[in-house]
């Protein structure tokens, strides 16, 4: 009888290690709680109305079609028993239970709200497409109260979008929220004066990234009209304002929360102590240390590099131990000494809008402007799953760049105009 490989997670390392099972000699079951992977990194596109939720998703059945050793169960894991191997999924019909030789999990992140109750109550996050959706709903849905707003002070109230975290996706989320107000929506909300302001707990923005790109990355972002307020963290958060620890105040209805992701909550339940964030310790084979034949990857793992730093979590990292994790599991079976996972980093980048990004390209080269922008585009093109959705996805970019304009601006019928209190199931 064949080995039975459960993987937890169809986001970039579970799909990279399922890919790596199929058609091999082993039964792969593979588990997420949607029917689609999501490429993450377009997700404020979507909420700044740049694309449409199905070009950055792609379902996870088709990618497989042709390996009969693999099959797709949609539902929810809520229990991981390690000592007699198996797991329980729940689904909108019931629950049951899956046993394994060995477990891959790959439940990725999600935000890290710090404990902070009013950050849940009325942040935005940007995790999921659902988020997106969300989000874009509520942005328009403001303008639209906006035009309706007598009050000078509520109109600047409704129209000020506040992104708390100088990291990638909050550069990349506010660049693209200020070019959605100044080419789209003030064209079509006459008398309406947009406000994008980023705020950053420490002095630089994007931390990872050597000096000189660090200051490019803010001129370019103030170059476009954003806000940088540094070096000040939110002390207060309420419904229609923000206050910061210097005790500047921004009225706002709306928060967007990038200031930090921890490891999904499923690393809880494996029963073994957890690192900061909430990851689990991994051997360098990405096998969980104290516990057979269950492994973890991605941002649920915590291994450290040569200099002792855990890596970072990020996408190609994940990509890279997913493929390890697999191997390794066909190595075990075969009786062979597993690999050691030995990363290899092609650097980082990111987009702040229209010609303007920054990259550090295989750490050693610095771009910034217009060549790292179609650097980035081009890698995420190339990166992005299923052909149908890079084709939509470039003819999309194509039709912003050349028309100044954002096709996807349907409000959607959603009650909540606000995400609803939330608690923080994460552990740390």
């Amino acid at each position: 009888m064949l080995k039975r490989v459960v993987i937890i997670g169809a986001g970039f390392g579970g799909l990279h290690a399922a890919r790596e099972l199929a058609n091999r000699n082993v039964d792969v079951l593979l588990i997420d709680r949607n029917n689609y992977h999501t490429f993450t990194p377009l997700l404020y596109q979507v909420a700044t109305s740049g694309l449409d939720a199905g070009e950055i998703a792609h379902p996870v059945r088709p990618v497989f079609h042709g390996a009969a050793n693999i099959r797709f169960l949609r539902g929810e894991v809520t229990a991981i028993n390690t000592d007699d191997q198996s797991v329980m999924v729940q689904a909108e019909d019931g629950e049951r239970t899956e046993r394994y030789d060995y477990l891959l999990v790959a439940a990725g992140s999600v935000t890290n709200f710090f404990g902070n109750a009013a950050v849940q109550q009325y942040g935005f996050e940007l995790k999921s497409l659902e988020d997106s959706l969300k989000l874009r709903n509520h942005i328009l849905r403001l303008f639209e109260r906006a035009v309706w707003a007598e009050d000078p002070a509520m109109r600047a109230a409704l129209t000020t979008m506040v992104v708390v975290g100088g990291g990638a996706t909050g550069l990349e989320m506010a660049g693209a929220l200020y070019e959605l107000f100044t080419q789209v929506l003030q064209r079509e909300f006459a008398g309406l004066t947009p406000r994008v302001v980023l705020v950053e707990a420490t002095d630089k923005v994007l931390a990872p990234y050597p000096v000189e790109l660090q200051a490019a990355a803010r001129e370019q972002l103030e170059s476009l009209g954003v806000e940088v307020m540094l070096g000040s963290p939110v002390h207060e958060i309420a419904a229609d304002h923000i206050i910061l620890r210097d005790g500047r105040v921004i009225p706002t209805h709306t928060l967007i929360w990038a200031a930090g992701v921890k490891a999904s909550p499923l690393a809880a339940l494996l029963g073994v102590p957890l690192e900061r964030g909430g990851r689990v310790r991994i051997n360098p084979t990405t096998e969980v240390i104290g516990l057979n034949h269950v492994y973890v990857v991605g941002d649920m793992a915590y291994l450290e590099d040569a200099h002792g730093q855990p890596y970072p979590m990020l996408i190609p990292v994940a990509k890279q131990q997913g493929i390890l994790a697999a191997r390794n599991i066909l190595r075990d079976l075969q009786g062979w000494k597993q690999h050691d996972f030995h990363y290899i980093d092609r650097g980082i980048m990111a987009t702040i809008g229209r010609s303007r990004a920054v990259a550090y390209i295989f750490n050693r080269i610095k771009l910034r402007g217009y060549i790292a922008w179609i650097a980035w585009l081009g890698l995420h093109l190339i990166t992005l799953l299923g052909f149908k959705n890079r084709l939509q996805v470039f003819l999309h970019w194509v039709w912003n760049y050349f028309t100044y304009d954002r096709s996807v601006r349907l409000i959607l019928n959603d009650p909540a105009a606000r995400p609803t209190p939330k608690t923080d199931p994460g552990t740390a």
